[in-house]
This record gives structure tokens, C-alpha cells and sequence, in this order.
């Protein structure tokens, strides 16, 4: 059962936080995967509170804007859960959500593949939810703004994906965006956890496919 004091306590909290945030990763982003995520969870028998807050909290600090500091997100999580007083096993799942929620938690570690340290079926839920809003339409739009805020190539024909990145080459690659639909964004849809997951993600994936088809025609100047 849901406390809405805590979840109203936790949306405020969020939206101070990430204010001027990167808009692929801004309070916006946080309230999609929230909704995606109380959508997914209807369907499976998961504690809806920490679905909830692993959902709202999963990006309170990324890594990427603390020069790869992957501890901050969790830090951070932990004191405010701490000072709105959640139960010590309330905020220990969720941060665990926060830890194993990424995508490049998945990759390899100095070529070494990584076992996964934990898994649940809220951190499933919340993880879907979560590339849900990585693929699709938002997902496209994302991937350029955030591309843009980096001062990205949106595509260069001489710079080719690399589809078996490490975890450390992941986090410091700087390629164009385009080559992250194939670095991740396509490699989403068979990463699904739910059934609900895996039906939203094969209708979002065929419109990235689309959009793809229709980009390199405009570039390569074809009907």
C-alpha cells in the first residue's frame, strides 16, 4: 500500500532537485517513469511503495552529471528517505533499485562480465518503466537533446557503433547520436522484464526503426 504523504513528500523533493536539470533527465523524465512504472506494476504483485519511490528517486543524481560518480545517487536517496523517517528496509530496496537500474550496469567490466548483485521484481518493474522512456518517440527525442547538450555529431558515416562496449567505454564514449540507437537504445526491447514491458517496447522500438529508415534516406538524399 502507497503512503501518499511520503510519495507527495518524495515528488517535492524531486522536483527541487533536478530544477534546471537536462530535460532528458528532469523532473519530466522522473514523472514519466513514475507513470510508466504505477502502470507496469498493476499487472505484477510487487510493494507499490518502493516501486513507487525506487521510480521517482531512480535518477536523483546521475552519474553522468557528477563526472561518473556513481555513489551520489544513492547517497542522496538514502538521507532524504532517512530524514522523511521510511523503514531501514523500505530504503534498502530502494536503493538497490538505484544501483542496478542502469543499462550499464549490464556491460562488461574490464572485459569481464559482470554478475548481477541483485535483482527483484520491483527493480524489474522500475527498470522497464525506466527504458520505456528510453525508446519510442521520447526516447529519439531524448537521445538528441541530450546529444545536443554535449555538443555531439548527430551522425557521422566514418565514426561506426560499437556494439560491445565496457562498462568505462560506455560511460566516457562520445560518439554521434545516432550510434547510440545501436549502442543501446535497440538493444532495449529484448531487455525487457514484464509482460506489459515487453508489449510497449516492440510497438516503440518499431517506430525507432522507422525513424531511422526515414533519417538515412533524408541524409543520403532519397525519396
Amino acid at each position: 500500500m502507497i503512503n501518499s504523504d511520503i510519495i507527495a513528500q518524495t515528488k517535492v523533493f524531486v522536483k527541487k532537485t533536478l530544477e534546471g536539470a537536462e530535460g532528458g533527465h528532469d523532473w519530466f523524465h522522473i514523472e514519466r517513469v513514475y507513470n510508466n512504472t504505477m502502470l507496469l506494476a498493476k499487472d505484477e504483485a510487487v510493494d507499490q511503495l518502493i516501486v513507487a519511490l525506487g521510480a521517482l528517486l531512480h535518477d536523483i543524481a546521475d552519474a553522468k552529471f557528477y563526472n561518473g560518480d556513481e555513489t551520489v545517487g544513492p547517497k542522496m536517496a538514502t538521507e532524504f528517505l532517512e530524514s522523511i523517517e521510511v523503514d531501514a528496509e523500505i530504503i534498502d530496496h530502494v536503493v538497490k533499485i538505484i544501483n542496478n537500474i542502469s543499462f550499464k550496469s549490464s556491460l562488461k567490466v574490464d572485459g569481464a562480465s559482470v554478475a548481477k548483485p541483485f535483482t527483484s521484481l520491483e527493480l524489474q518493474v522500475v527498470q522497464d518503466a525506466d527504458r520505456l522512456d528510453a525508446i519510442g518517440a521520447i526516447g529519439i527525442a531524448r537521445a538528441f537533446n541530450y546529444g545536443g547538450f554535449k555538443n555531439r555529431e548527430m551522425y557521422n558515416p566514418e565514426i561506426l557503433p560499437n556494439v560491445k562496449m565496457t562498462k568505462e567505454e560506455y560511460k566516457k564514449s562520445t560518439a554521434p547520436t545516432i550510434n547510440h540507437f545501436y549502442e543501446k537504445l535497440l538493444l532495449l526491447k529484448d531487455k525487457m522484464n514484464t509482460e506489459t514491458g515487453i508489449k510497449l517496447a516492440a510497438q516503440r522500438h518499431l517506430y525507432m526503426v522507422a525513424f531511422l529508415d526515414q533519417f538515412y534516406n533524408e541524409w543520403n538524399g532519397k525519396e
